[in-house]
């Protein structure tokens, strides 16, 4: 009979798709097969439908297709059916494998024209399956990240000095906020011989843990290199550092920083740059100057000089060091914070006691109440008190 035929040829068709031979289920599907259920990103013809069940081999192990039941009439055949499989082999649309069984029912319906099945739709609980498993991925995946971050977030925040130096006629002041990715910026204080204070502000590339584990490891160079060195030049103390750390730091990571060597008694700031942005002095009633050096950041390559500078400190003058979180904020319609506003802002409001306070303030204001923080924002303020 034409139906039991007709049966006969959807079994087959099954039984071909459950061992993957493809070639067979081809034979079995007219050249203008149509799927009228397909799934998004599948188109529905015969390729797309064959280059689907691949997909599905691809990604599960242990595949089966039990029919419980069938029903034919006419040119059509209804079945119910059963899929078991493991999601151990690949990525199945968009989930990577988790390993874990999967069986879900579905029904089918076949149409055949002259020993040829032309159209199928189909009704199972697979997609709702597969988008609790994509789920369940992003929620472990989000669970991953959020532990990266706390982890990084407290070696960040161990490399950060504790305390704040205390030197007559002299007021430092850090600022920091953090991202909510934790982001490679650093900031620390040296005690060096003859009262002598270092000064270093920091950025490594990179997020999460990798940066927080660079800013630690350089940080703690930096301390070692500083106070083994004392009141050495600071050019010299970068040189070593960048030795040491470019044969140890990962691939594609590297360290801007600016350090310098405060003298308080004289108000000598002796000074030398990898590679960071440059720190602004505002002399008492005037503008702002840059200092400059020049130096490569930390870890590129070996052999590294780095040119110093030097600057006297009068009283009233002000030194502000910063990481290019400030700078590099967005406002709402794209625009930078950039360079030329944060030199203004030095320059007419220096002498504000609370200078870090006044920037954060202006750069909320710049960036509006929806501004999500791209990377963490650290400001350092060097000042020596007024007569």
């Amino acid at each position: 009979m034409p139906a039991e035929k007709n049966k006969a040829l959807v079994r087959s068709f099954y039984e071909a798709q459950a061992k993957g031979d493809l070639a067979a289920m081809k034979e079995m599907m007219a050249p203008d097969f149509v799927d009228r259920s397909v799934l998004p990103g599948q188109s529905s013809d015969r390729e797309g439908y064959i280059r689907a069940v691949a997909d599905d081999r691809a990604a599960f192990s242990d595949a089966r297709l039990i029919i419980e039941d069938q029903a034919a009439e006419d040119d059509k055949v209804i079945s119910r059916f059963k899929i078991h499989g493991i999601h151990n082999r690949g990525e199945f649309t968009g989930v990577a494998p988790t390993g874990k069984e999967m069986e879900t029912t579905g029904i089918t319906i076949h149409r055949i024209v002259s020993g040829k099945i032309v159209d199928e739709w189909s009704e199972s609980g697979g997609p709702q399956i597969l988008t609790q498993q994509r789920l369940e991925q992003e929620m472990r995946e989000r669970e991953l990240l959020e532990q990266e971050l706390r982890v990084a977030r407290r070696i960040q925040q161990a490399s950060l000095p504790k305390d704040v130096p205390t030197v007559a006629d002299w007021q430092i002041t850090p600022y920091y906020r953090p991202a909510r990715e934790v982001g490679g910026d650093f900031y620390d204080f040296f005690d060096l011989e003859e009262g002598r204070v270092g000064v270093v502000v920091g950025d490594a590339t990179g997020k999460g843990v990798p940066a927080a584990l660079v800013v630690s490891a350089t940080s703690s160079m930096l301390r070692a290199v500083a106070q083994a060195l004392g009141s050495s030049s600071p050019g010299e103390v970068l040189a070593q550092v960048n030795e040491t750390l470019v044969a140890r730091i990962p691939p594609n990571m590297f360290v801007t920083c600016f350090y310098a060597i405060l003298d308080p008694k004289s108000g000598s700031l002796s000074y030398a740059n990898a590679g960071h942005d440059l720190p602004y002095l505002h002399r008492r009633g005037g503008e702002a100057e840059e200092l400059r050096a020049r130096g490569m950041p930390l870890g590129l390559m070996p052999r590294m000089s780095y040119e110093e500078g030097e600057v006297s400190l009068r009283k009233g003058d002000c030194v502000l060091f910063y990481t290019d979180g400030l700078v590099e904020a967005h406002g709402p319609k794209g625009e930078m914070f950039g360079f030329p506003r944060l030199r203004v802002l030095v320059a007419e409001y220096a002498e504000e006691r609370s200078l870090g306070d006044f920037l954060l303030d202006e750069l909320y204001s710049f960036v509006g109440d929806s501004w999500d923080q791209e990377d963490d924002i650290t400001l350092l303020t060097l000042r020596r008190s007024n007569p």
